[in-house]
């Protein structure tokens, strides 16, 4: 399952230099992430780095795009194949 950020969001720039695979954004409001780049970190860390920065807990899982463990691991390593 990809992540989300929340209306919540403060802005403040912490999360998008942690994304391993460049999935997060800044939107037309607050930052956003792009579901088809989101691993949660699978391949990358044991957790999503996003969520262990965010100051204002905003960056949930997002119950649009549900994924398994191993679907997470087979978009990572389509992604890093692709570098």
């Amino acid at each position: 399952m990809s992540l989300i950020i929340t209306d919540d969001c403060i802005n403040c720039d912490v999360c998008e230099p942690e994304c391993p695979n460049e999935a997060i954004s800044q939107g037309e409001d607050i930052y956003v992430i792009n579901p088809n780049l989101c691993t949660e970190c699978v391949g990358h860390y044991d957790e999503p780095q996003c969520q262990q920065v965010c100051p204002v807990d905003c960056i949930p899982l997002d119950e649009n795009h549900v994924e398994s463990k191993d679907q997470l691991m087979a978009k990572y390593n389509l992604i890093t194949s692709k570098a």
